[in-house]
């Protein structure tokens, strides 16, 4: 079966010897680049396009057409290939579409030498871009594998080649052209079938035994999602690589086929076929268990999974089992990236396989409905024991429908919670939780991360697998962090795994349910960690922290702050205090705003922090009049593209006398809770994510530590 793709997504490669058919619906070029490990090419000797066809191990075709398959030889690549990129590019000409937008989505699809489909990617969302990446296939651990990458480029052919780290782009993508106007050309004939590919052959030689065998475990997937917990790079036609976050596929490209994920439950087989319900990423056997079959296997409703062909003999290069996960296993340019990537791939796999319960669960009840009123439709067979058979018949249907999809959700769960052993312990510092061995060895960043960890994020039907909630950075939204007991109170039935999240927060809960005085504590004591985290995941200097605080209650949570030097003093109390910080904060935004406009940065007052500031108010609106108001929603539309942030811990409730002043000021910020929340809805899938404030273990000290010594370092700069 063809796996069908989503970008970000990756599926392994059981050979090494393929096809990748390119259809679209206009003419295009496709072209290879080979790279290293980073994606970079060493030369416009490692582009194989139109006008050198031929690389090793590689063919494509030399004219631009609708339809292209190109020749892929992986074991004949030289070793020092990691990446084959295959690009494709609309060509300039007369009546020629100059955007992939105007016609089409393209489609790329890897297949065997005997036409076999491997894995199908389509590539969505596509615009102002002429020339696009759309698969790679890459090396992982001595194995192959595909991703589909969808980079588009509005720059064209050019930019997409300077992307790949060729120097000579501009003069390689003239070359081209010319190969293309200069006519047609034969097309790269199919390769002739063969008995078996080299890799599935038995290994000769001497370094047979020193070959690793081709693994068949799958990577985690990428989800975009640029409107849930975090954004992610930029879109498409900037000319830049973008990692894993950009903007979410539709539920409608996520199918039963693709990911046994589909939005609405699906119909019955046609002629009582077997229905597949695996996950195509995930193989069948959790890594803690034995062996994987050496053949497929498919099930059918109310039975257990059974082999669907006879056992092939494992061959010397079969794999034993299934490999144990590896931190950083993602794509990306360095190992942060990579370990960026992975957690919303474990994101994205955990949302597909909790919406592929759901959805079989749903058709579960649906079917069971159906079947109890086809029984019970003729008043002839309500009573007697025809009527409790059937409904027996349809109970049993129902619970085997359920325990089948319970099946296949604890399979991923348990290669998720495998994965998630191995990548928790592994997190830098801006991606670790505070209980992470991590902090310990601090030690102040020469460079600013490229995400922060908020919190955690978890499903109701897995309470003990927790995904890290990571932001970008900086900051492109303000942080509201609630400490209102009303909007606590309206949703505590909202998520039954509440209370299990509460006891394991137990270092910072009181017994029992949290009060008003112990929200507004944890809200603080939330915003804190946050603005600790900040703090230590910029290098010394290039970020600071204001509080405005009028009635004066948040001095034991901002302890931390002042002791260690990181705030220069406790806030001022009363509305002089607000005024102060606020009027500092303005004349900051409008001073750099006004050196942006006019490109005149040297010319900043000597008096001016250059600083990122993060401003926490606390106790809003107490304190606050008109004038302090309007300021304060300034500085959060004006503020985060000149390096000033928002942070607020408030009540929303306690904001109603403003009536609609405030409404695009709680639009613009994203809401986060000091205590478990089910309140964070993704679009991929729709699901309410429930939220968990990272919080630093009672007792521990380590957060004193780390802005002790990102103080010295700030003052020793």
């Amino acid at each position: 079966m063809t796996a069908e793709l989503v970008r970000g997504q990756n599926h392994p490669l059981d050979r090494t010897r393929v096809e990748i058919r390119v259809t679209a619906g206009a003419a295009v070029m496709t072209g290879v680049a080979l790279g290293d490990e980073q994606g970079r090419l060493a030369g416009a000797e490692s582009v194989a396009h139109p006008g050198a066809p031929r690389r090793t191990g590689i063919e494509v075709p030399r004219q631009a057409a609708a339809e292209h398959r190109i020749a892929v030889d992986l074991d004949a690549l030289p070793g020092a290939v990691h990446r084959v990129s295959v690009l494709l590019a609309l060509p300039t000409g007369t009546g020629a579409p100059t955007a992939f937008g105007t016609s089409s989505a393209p489609s790329v699809t890897v297949t065997g030498l005997d036409g076999t489909g491997i894995a199908r990617y389509t590539v969505t969302g596509l615009g102002a871009e002429s020339a696009v990446v759309a698969v790679e296939l890459y090396r992982r651990q001595g194995a192959w594998k595909v991703r589909a990458v969808g980079q588009g480029y509005a720059d064209g052919l050019t930019a997409m080649l300077r992307d790949q780290g060729l120097p000579q782009a501009a003069e390689l993508a003239a070359e081209i052209e010319e190969a293309i106007s200069r006519g047609q050309a034969r097309a790269v004939p199919s390769p002739a079938p063969v008995a078996a590919s080299r890799s599935e052959r038995p290994a000769a030689g001497p370094a047979a035994a020193d070959r690793p065998a081709p693994a068949d475990r799958p990577a985690p997937a990428h989800p975009p999602a640029s409107d849930g917990p975090a954004p992610s790079g930029t879109g498409p036609g900037t000319g830049v690589r973008t990692g894993i976050g950009t903007s979410p596929e539709t539920g409608a490209e996520t199918g039963p086929d693709a990911d046994g994920v589909s939005p609405a439950p699906a119909p019955e087989p046609v002629g009582g076929g077997r229905v597949d319900y695996r996950h195509p990423k995930r193989r069948s056997t959790p890594a803690a268990a034995g062996p994987a079959p050496t053949a497929p296997a498919t099930v059918s409703p109310g039975s257990p999974e059974t082999p669907a062909g006879p056992e092939t003999p494992a061959g010397p290069e079969t794999p034993a089992g299934p490999p144990q996960p590896v931190a950083g296993d993602a794509a990306g340019w360095s190992m942060e990236e990579r370990l960026y990537n992975q957690v919303w791939g474990m994101f994205e796999d955990l949302a597909r396989s909790v919406a592929a319960y759901r959805s079989a669960s749903g058709f579960a009840e649906s079917r069971l409905e159906q079947e109890l009123d086809q029984a019970l439709s003729d008043p002839r067979n309500r009573l007697g024991t025809a009527a409790d058979a059937a409904r027996a018949t349809a109970r049993d249907k129902h619970a085997a429908l359920v325990a089948q999809a319970r099946a296949a959700l604890d399979r991923d769960l348990a290669q998720l919670a495998a994965e998630s052993a191995v990548v928790e312990p592994a997190l830098p510092p801006a991606f670790a939780r505070w209980d992470n061995p991590v902090w310990q060895g601090y030690h102040v960043p020469l460079e600013r991360p490229m995400a922060l960890r908020l919190g955690d994020l978890h499903l109701p039907e897995v309470l003990d697998l927790r995904i890290p909630m990571l932001v970008r950075l900086p900051l492109e939204r303000g942080l509201w962090i609630d400490s209102g007991f009303d909007a606590y109170a309206l949703s505590a039935g909202h998520d039954p795994g509440r209370d299990i999240a509460r006891r394991e927060l137990g270092s910072a809960l009181t017994d029992g349910p949290p009060d008003e005085a112990e929200l507004r504590r944890l809200a603080m004591e939330t915003a804190v960690a946050i603005a600790a985290r900040l703090l230590a995941s910029h290098p010394a200097g290039d970020f600071a922290v204001q509080v405005i605080d009028p009635g004066g209650t948040a001095a034991p949570a901002l302890a931390p702050l002042v002791e260690s030097g990181a705030l220069s003093a406790a806030p001022v109390p009363g509305p002089q205090g607000v005024t102060a910080v606020l009027e500092t904060l303005t004349r900051r935004v409008e001073l750099v705003q006004m050196a942006v406009r006019h490109r005149a940065a040297d010319s900043l007052p000597p008096d001016l922090d250059p600083a990122d500031q993060l401003l926490i108010v606390h106790d809003f609106p107490h304190g606050f009049d008109d004038r302090a108001l309007t300021r304060l929603r300034y500085l959060a539309d004006e503020g985060p593209a000149v390096g000033v942030h928002l942070m607020m811990v408030a009540d929303r409730a306690r904001t109603r006398d403003y009536g609609p002043v405030l409404d695009p000021l709680w639009r613009s910020l994203l809401r986060i809770t000091p205590v478990p929340d089910a309140h964070l809805a993704d679009p991929w899938v729709g699901h309410a994510w429930t939220y968990e404030p990272s919080l630093v273990p009672k007792g521990s000290q380590v957060v004193r530590q780390v802005l002790s010594r990102v103080t010295a370092a700030r003052r020793a700069s």
